[in-house]
């Protein structure tokens, strides 16, 4: 296995270490005696979890360790980092939490692409997956919602709507692609 892998492996390992810690925040919260190492430590699971994505993609391309294990592993530990946390962070309240639209948007969007691209395999027998520059911002804005809880940032509710916003209009950027994929799949017919 490449040490590519194995930090895509540690990420993985790292989300319910992330949740163990966002969760008893939550709970010490709710007793009314908040304890702040808890959180501190969420967030510091969270940070090394997103930062060694950087990381094993720099390594992968550096030493030429890409791998179809890695091609696998790195979006399901990206993909499975975000969504447990904003999953986590709406449904485990915390003083600043996110709303529970926004997972719900989240997880239907990323449905509807996973949908989408299995009737798009089935249709045309090929599904070519390439994230848009919209895909790409709504999760940059993501991860910053994820970040202004982590960090307990109070008054910047415009993060969260801009990331769902940023998020729709991804989801409908995606639809619109696979229409039109499909679309010249029956012409070539």
């Amino acid at each position: 296995m490449t040490v590519a892998n194995q930090i895509t492996l540690v990420r993985i390992l790292l989300i319910p270490v992330f949740v163990a810690f966002a969760v008893y925040y939550s709970a010490s919260v709710r007793e009314g005696l908040p304890e702040e190492w808890l959180r501190w430590c969420a967030v510091a699971a969270f940070v090394i979890a997103a930062a060694s994505d950087g990381l094993d993609g720099w390594i992968a391309r550096r030493f030429n360790q890409r791998s179809a294990l890695g091609v696998v592993l790195d979006p399901i530990a990206d993909k499975g980092l975000l969504l447990t946390a904003i999953i986590t962070l709406s449904l485990y309240p915390w003083p600043v939490s996110l709303p529970l639209w926004f997972p719900i948007l989240v997880i239907a969007r990323d449905v509807v692409i996973l949908v989408g691209c299995g009737l798009l395999k089935f249709i045309t027998g090929d599904v070519e997956v390439r994230p848009s520059i919209l895909g790409k911002i709504a999760t940059a804005l993501q991860m910053a919602a994820v970040a202004w809880v982590l960090l307990q940032v109070s008054g910047q509710k415009w993060i969260v709507w801009a990331a769902g916003l940023f998020t729709l209009l991804s989801g409908i950027g995606y639809i619109w692609r696979g229409m039109n994929a499909m679309g010249g799949a029956a012409k070539a017919q």
